[in-house]
């Protein structure tokens, strides 16, 4: 996601459709009453359903005066939206979406980053409705990536690819920064420690994904921008380790086929990793952003060594797409060397011109892939809302998706839905509404069955 963000003057908080007075900061707010309805949590479905739905034949008309400021998506017939928090209880410009996956209290947190004027961490209590800051630096910029870690902690990390506001203790670093917050024993909601973690890449992070041994999936938001593979010395400490990228080695077409992940000088990648993976020959795509695997709140179907990335530029080259990336090794093992790449949503293969530029990607715990789209553009230019695609897997070894469904369209030209992920423990997704038109007040959003 890089759009230009809004100063924004922001007086009342809108959560559950309440109002109360606060300030983006690290002041809790709080709604009255619940934050989903006793309808939703009757239909809600544990241990992760597939959505069913009839899939909506075209996008949503937009306005540009900020769309439904309450039900912002246009939804399938037996699906619902709630609110569970609302600029300013945060900052500007909310971007990924993860909750504890681990620990006690597991999946009652959620946690997001902000890439706007102020670089921020915030998290909800999903049962109380609190919203509070987590974490804060000044020289945080760009803020988009976000990921818990096996071991129980957050990963965050900056989009950019060469820093307006460095780090003090790695003034050296031309692109973003990957920081480790560690959460105060029995306390989610606040912040023990800070630390960067230079070794995994000095780059324009968003998407990143750990494998079941411990490995960090990652991408450089750049055109050329590349997909890596960080494999710490030690399982659970990120303080070092080799950084690899990936080259493919024999090109069926579109920089697919089979690949090998190429090491990276390990002193080089803590200043410019997009650089070191260019020079060495890695191949690059247009505009990699998103990441997934399933071995967060989602599964794959055969097996979670399938990493799926996102593929948003739509020209010069032209990716546009999502390929998949068979890790070859069960559950992603530490020791492959190789993989295969392929095509899973494209043009002309399973889906339309009206797939454009997709962006989010969240896996469901049956196999779909949903996908979050950013086109881009304002009114008058732009007329209908960014949507959210359904991917069902394909049928077959190394195949494409099956069929590409729209799930969900935005009502607001200004607006892009960005963070899709999956609840821990149910078949809630929870998405943000980033840049909205109107009062310029993002929203964080949940989507349930309602029948």
């Amino acid at each position: 996601m890089t759009r230009s963000t809004r100063v924004r003057r922001a007086l009342y908080v809108i959560v559950g459709g309440l109002g109360a007075a606060c300030n983006a900061s690290d002041a809790p707010t709080s709604p009255a009453t619940p934050l989903f309805s006793q309808a939703i949590q009757k239909n809600l479905s544990r241990n992760g359903g597939a959505f069913e739905f009839d899939a909506l034949s075209s996008s949503a008309t937009c306005t540009v005066a900020g769309g439904d400021a309450v039900r912002p998506f246009v939804l399938p017939s037996g699906f619902g939206q709630t609110i569970v928090a609302r600029e300013p209880a945060f900052a500007d410009a909310i971007d990924m979406n993860t909750q504890n996956e681990s620990g006690p209290d597991a999946g009652r947190y959620l946690y997001r980053p902000t890439e706007g004027s102020v670089g921020e961490v915030s998290v909800t209590d999903l049962v109380t409705g609190v919203t509070k800051r987590l974490a804060f630096r000044s020289d945080w910029e760009s803020m988009d990536l976000i990921a818990w870690t096996p071991w129980g902690t957050l990963l965050v990390g900056e989009e950019a690819g060469r820093q307006s506001r460095p780090d003090p203790d790695y003034p050296n670093a031309i692109g973003g920064l990957v920081y480790e917050i560690a959460l105060v024993p029995g306390d989610p909601t606040t912040a023990a420690s800070i630390t960067a973690r230079p070794a995994v890449g000095a780059k324009s992070h968003e998407g990143t994904r750990f494998d079941k041994q411990g490995n960090l999936y990652g991408i450089s938001e750049s055109n050329p921008g590349f997909i890596f593979r960080f494999v710490p010395d030690q399982k659970g400490d990120l303080s070092s380790g080799q950084l690899y990228a990936l080259k493919i080695t024999n090109d069926l077409g579109d920089r697919t086929g089979e690949a090998e992940w190429i090491p990276l000088d390990r002193d080089a990648v803590q200043i410019d990793a997009n650089l070191v993976a260019r020079e060495a020959g890695a191949t690059g795509y247009n505009r990699p952003e998103d990441v997934e695997i399933g071995s967060s709140t989602g599964n794959n179907r055969g097996g979670n060594n399938v990493l799926y990335v996102a593929l948003t530029g739509r020209a010069s080259p032209q990716d546009n797409r999502v390929i998949a990336i068979d890790l070859r090794a069960p559950d992603g093992g530490s020791d492959h060397a190789t993989a295969f790449v392929y095509d899973y949503v494209k043009w002309g293969v399973n889906t339309t011109t009206e797939f454009e530029m997709p962006d989010n990607l969240a896996l469901d715990q049956q196999g779909n892939l949903y996908i979050a789209e950013d086109p881009g553009g304002s009114f008058p230019g732009k007329t209908i809302g960014d949507d959210i695609w359904r991917a069902t897997p394909g049928v077959g070894h190394h195949s494409p998706a099956q069929s590409v469904d729209r799930f969900a369209s935005l009502t607001d030209c200004s607006a892009e839905p960005t963070g899709i992920y999956f609840d821990l423990k149910s078949d809630r997704l929870f998405v943000n509404v980033q840049h909205r038109g109107g009062d310029g007040r993002d929203l964080a959003m949940a989507i349930d069955r309602v029948k």
